[in-house]
């Protein structure tokens, strides 16, 4: 239960960072769920390239740029 509720604390984070940049609103469930799949995808993409990411600060940022690269392809998609 603590790793499910640390992800979705993490996943929170990531997923506001990455609308901030990107400039694009959700609510809190649409942050949570574009964190959580960035958080997959940002490890999936820091393990590809050997970056270790073991420290809350290193998974929130791992988070928040595979946040960034799902919203960009989901946008690119929409277009």
């Amino acid at each position: 239960m603590d790793g499910l509720m640390y992800l979705a604390v993490i996943g929170l984070v990531a997923g506001w960072l990455a609308s901030l940049i990107l400039k694009t609103g959700f609510s809190l469930l649409g942050y949570l769920l574009v964190g959580v799949i960035g958080s997959y995808i940002g490890g999936f993409l820091f393990d590809l390239l050997g970056i270790s990411t073991s420290t809350t600060s290193g998974r929130i940022f791992s988070a928040a740029v595979g946040a960034l690269v799902f919203l960009f392809i989901l946008g690119r998609i929409r277009k």
